[in-house]
């Protein structure tokens, strides 16, 4: 099975489904799609693109140094995982509404042209970030029901300190992977990132990512699990009724 994850920023995959990714890289061609950068959201407002930030030039060298750094825990992040496809597109982050829906829906939808994808895991719709959202509209989109589509199913997760802190709480999952095996591998993943962990209390710590799997998997059977809210999955062969 051929599996794509559209992720806004480098670190929400982990944060949302590091332990699942683990356990399905072990059988499944697995790319990582991110839209974004991750960092230059946190420079001063009003910039269009990377290159025009009114600051410093010493500040934007040390901007361009960090989204290099950012691809780099990325990368030895997912290789904990056993992901070793991936691509950055590398728009400013929580600007991806500068760009035309068009044009990052043309992304994915390319992306989906070279391999017959059959799941989509990306973010959830009711998301507090812009990007967040825009990643699941360019999803959907790519992914319509077509007579030549191969997706059958498209999944969205929760990254932590996004749904949650959007009011009203819209993220209703209805698919639990059990990641009782997987966790110590994702927080290890999650350590990569080291310009993104904070300290507990925090949700981005360590402490608040396992308390969150111990959640889910209390309430499923498991010690720990990773949730996921089914978008759409349409099946032909009914003998198989699993989504892997």
């Amino acid at each position: 099975m051929n599996i794509l994850v559209v992720a806004a920023h480098p670190d929400d995959e982990t944060i949302a489904m590091g332990g699942t990714l683990k356990k399905l890289s072990k059988d499944h061609f697995i790319k990582i799609m991110f839209l974004a950068d991750g960092v230059s959201g946190r420079r001063k407002p009003g910039f269009k693109t990377i290159p025009k930030w009114e600051t410093t030039e010493k500040d934007k060298k040390l901007m361009l140094k960090e989204i290099e750094e950012r691809k780099t825990h990325a990368k030895n992040a997912l290789k904990h995982l056993g992901i070793k496809e991936m691509s950055f597109f590398g728009a400013p982050s929580e600007e991806l509404s500068e760009i035309p829906m068009l044009k990052i829906t043309k992304l994915v939808e390319e992306e989906l042209s070279k391999k017959k994808y059959n799941v989509i895991f990306t973010h959830h719709y009711n998301d507090l970030s812009n990007d967040h959202k825009i990643a699941f509209e360019a999803s959907i989109t790519a992914a319509r029901p077509l007579e030549t589509s191969t997706v059958s199913t498209i999944l969205s997760f929760e990254v932590i300190s996004s749904p949650d802190w959007n009011k009203p709480y819209k993220f209703r999952p209805n698919l639990f992977i059990d990641i009782s095996s997987e966790i110590k591998t994702k927080l290890k993943a999650l350590s990569e990132y080291k310009h993104e962990i904070r300290k507990f209390p925090h949700p981005r710590s360590n402490e608040t990512t396992e308390a969150v799997a111990k959640r889910w998997g209390s309430l499923n059977g498991f010690t720990h699990a990773e949730a996921f809210e089914i978008v759409t999955s349409r099946m032909t062969d009914l003998k198989r009724m699993s989504l892997f």
